[in-house]
């Protein structure tokens, strides 16, 4: 996980004003490893800052993930946030829809093919791995 100092100089070089809820919200992320939607992030930031929205809380997010402090994961209907920003990988149940990180150095040279590259700006690649986890594996198991 980045440290605050790493996101402190993020923000100063974007140009972001460094604000309370701004630092909560990222240190709130930060400590999840859960992939946390903005409901669950706001539930969390609530509890140490009362008054704040949730509007605050989406729209921070939001810009973490455009100024790279923070990135959006999944793909069900719901953004969930990851504040890991050390290089990694994803597994995500198609049961449960739990999202774990994952390392795999050889994902990490995969190489974008050179026509994407010409047709897009390619910002960050990584493998997003679908399947069952262990957890449901073991829970179908005993059904049966």
């Amino acid at each position: 996980m980045a440290d605050l100092e790493t996101f402190y100089n993020l923000c100063m070089q974007k140009g972001l004003k460094i604000t309370p809820q701004r630092i909560e919200v990222y240190k709130t992320l930060a400590a999840c490893s859960d992939h946390p939607s903005v409901d669950a992030i706001y539930k969390r930031v609530k509890k140490v800052l009362p008054n704040i929205s949730f509007d605050t809380v989406n729209r921070t997010l939001n810009t973490f993930n455009d100024i790279g402090a923070a990135f959006v994961v999944g793909g069900d209907n719901v953004k969930r946030f990851d504040g890991n920003l050390e290089k990694h990988h994803h597994f995500k149940c198609v049961k449960c829809r739990n999202i774990i990180d994952f390392k795999h150095n050889e994902f990490d040279n995969v190489k974008v093919p050179e026509h994407l590259g010409q047709m897009f700006k390619v910002l960050k690649t990584t493998i997003f791995v679908e399947g069952l986890c262990r957890t449901c594996l073991e829970k179908d198991n005993k059904l049966k």
